[in-house]
C-alpha cells in the first residue's frame, strides 16, 4: 500500500478530554488504574465499562473493540486516543479498517499489538506515537510521562534519542515505520503493510528466544523489506536470551544487521523495557548510527 504524504495530528492541551481503549487483550485492573492517575494527572481520560469485558485472551469480541475504536476516533469530545494495552488482538480489525483512512486528526498512543494500528495509520499518510500503553505508564519514569505530553501538545520535534551500540555504522533519513517485530512479520503479504520504501525502521520485541528473532527477520529480508529501507533503528529485546546458551540475542541481532549493510543503532530505550520512550510514526528523522542518535526532523502535532 502507497503511503500518502504524512499528516499531523491536532495537538492536544492540558484538561482536554482524552479516550482510553482496549483494542487488544484484557488487562489487570490495579496496573490500568495506575497508569490512568497519571494520564488523569494531565487530561481528562474516559472510557466505556465495556473496556473491562474479557474473551479468551481478547477485551471482548471483536465487534465491542472494533466499534470502541471506531467511536474514540469519530468523537468530537475526545482529543486523544491512549489504548490500555497490547498483548493480541488488533491485527483482528485491519480488515474491517483498511479501506478508511482513521478519522478525524487525533493522535493514536500505544505499542507493542497496537503497531498494527499503527500501520494502518501510517497506510494512510498518518502520524501516531509509539508509546506506552496504560498498564505500563504507571510504572513508567516522570521524564518519560513528560516527553509523552511534550508530543502530544507541540508542533516542535521530539528530543533525539539515545542508542548503546552502532551494529552498523552509517547514516540516513526517512520516515519512521514500525515497532514491535513479532507484529510486523505478521502482515508481510497482506495488503495491510504500507509502503516501507525509503523508510528508518523501528523493531522492538519481547519473549522471543534468538532463534524466532532470527526466523522473524529472515522473513522481513525473504520478503524484500531490506532492499527498501534505509535504516534500522533498533528498541529494546527484553526476555529474548535462550537459557544457558554461548550467545546473545544481541550477538544475534548484529550479525543479521551486518548481513543487511544498512545504517543500524541498536539499544535505543523504546520498547518493553524500563524506559519506553515515546516516538512519533510517519515524520521524518535522521539515524546517525556511528554517532548513536534518533533525531526527529519534524513534529507530530500541528
Amino acid at each position: 500500500m502507497t503511503v500518502s504524504s504524512p499528516q499531523p495530528f491536532d495537538r492536544i492541551r492540558p484538561g482536554d478530554p482524552v479516550s482510553v481503549i482496549a483494542p487488544a487483550s484484557g488487562f489487570d485492573r490495579p496496573s490500568f488504574e495506575t497508569g490512568l492517575g497519571v494520564l488523569a494527572g494531565r487530561y481528562r481520560p474516559q472510557y466505556d465499562p465495556g473496556i473491562f469485558v474479557k474473551h479468551r485472551y481478547l477485551a471482548g469480541e471483536d465487534p465491542r473493540r472494533l466499534a470502541e475504536l471506531t467511536a474514540a476516533l469519530k468523537d468530537p469530545g475526545t482529543r486523544a486516543v491512549f489504548c490500555a494495552r497490547g498483548g493480541y488482538g488488533a491485527t483482528r480489525l485491519l480488515g474491517s479498517l483498511m479501506g478508511s483512512p482513521p478519522p478525524g486528526r487525533k493522535p493514536l498512543v500505544g505499542f507493542s499489538d497496537i503497531t498494527a494500528l499503527h500501520l494502518w495509520y501510517a497506510a494512510h499518510g498518518r502520524v501516531s506515537i509509539h508509546g506506552p500503553v496504560i498498564t505500563q505508564l504507571g510504572r513508567l519514569p516522570p521524564l518519560t510521562h513528560e516527553r509523552l505530553f511534550a508530543l502530544l501538545e507541540s508542533d516542535v520535534p521530539a528530543a533525539p534519542l539515545t542508542g548503546t551500540e552502532t551494529y552498523v555504522p552509517g547514516a540516513a533519513e526517512g520516515r519512521l515505520i514500525g515497532g514491535n517485530l513479532s507484529m510486523l512479520t505478521r502482515l508481510l503479504g497482506t495488503p495491510y503493510l504500507p509502503d516501507l520504501t525509503g523508510a528508518i525502521l523501528l523493531l522492538e520485541d519481547t519473549g522471543e528466544r534468538p532463534y524466532r528473532l532470527d526466523r522473524m527477520w529472515t522473513h522481513l529480508g525473504l520478503a524484500g523489506v531490506f532492499g527498501k529501507v534505509r535504516g534500522l533503528a533498533l528498541g529494546e529485546f527484553v526476555g529474548c536470551e535462550e537459557k544457558d546458551a554461548p550467545y546473545s540475542s544481541g550477538e544475534v541481532l548484529r550479525e543479521l544487521a551486518r548481513a543487511t549493510g544498512l545504517p543500524c543503532l541498536a539499544g535505543l530505550p523504546i520498547g518493553h523495557g524500563e524506559h519506553n520512550e515515546p516516538v512519533p510514526l510517519n515524520v521524518r528523522v535522521r539515524l546517525e548510527a556511528s554517532a548513536r542518535t534518533l533525531s526527529f526532523l519534524e513534529g507530530a502535532a500541528r
